[in-house]
């Protein structure tokens, strides 16, 4: 099967969303232009990261002095919406890149599909022009617009389930079986 490329440059909304209920999620990163709706699966780790990365970019950015918030570009507001509809699975993400277009003054965020052995795909050996290369997701948005991603991905990192106080790892409804506790339940 050739390639599948979703290019927006910039979108009219790029967020990170979930569906399901604590401790049984599913994430997704979702791009809309217009009609066009394209929604890719990655792992919670994945989001965290991938703010984290976009929050130090943007640090840096304004740490050398770049004024990467174009005058003529609106603060984008606090996107707190659910996903567009559909969601439908276009890939599951194996790796993500960012990077700045200095000439544009744009973050370019990019995700690759996991290749068929379930491992991640280098970037660095991926030729874009390469029809049998992993399906790609590539958005070009305006560091406001990274901002407003940011603040909205780390929302939805930290809505899930509560830590144990004992050892930190996420409770269920039901409790775990924590090790702090040998092997007994906490609620």
């Amino acid at each position: 099967m050739s390639r599948r490329r979703y290019l927006f440059d910039p979108p009219e909304r790029f967020v990170a969303g979930t569906v399901g209920q604590p401790g049984d999620r599913t994430f997704f990163l979702q791009a809309r232009d217009g009609p066009r709706v394209v929604s890719i699966v990655l792992e919670k780790v994945q989001v965290a990261v991938l703010a984290d990365r976009l929050g130090d970019l943007l640090s840096e950015l304004e740490r050398r002095g770049i004024d990467a918030a174009a005058p003529d570009t609106p603060t984008p507001s606090e996107d707190t919406g659910p996903l567009d509809e559909p969601i439908n699975e276009a890939f599951r993400a194996g790796s993500l890149t960012l990077g700045w277009d200095v000439d544009d003054e744009l973050v370019l965020v990019e995700a690759r599909a996991e290749s068929e052995d379930g491992e991640p795909i280098d970037p660095d050996e991926d030729d874009d022009e390469d029809e049998d290369g992993p399906d790609l997701l590539r958005v070009r948005i305006t560091a406001n617009a990274a901002r407003s991603f940011v603040a909205r991905a780390e929302r939805i990192v930290g809505a899930g389930r509560p830590p144990c106080p004992l050892c930190g790892a996420p409770l269920d409804p039901q409790g775990h079986i924590c090790p702090r506790r040998n092997g007994h339940y906490v609620n």
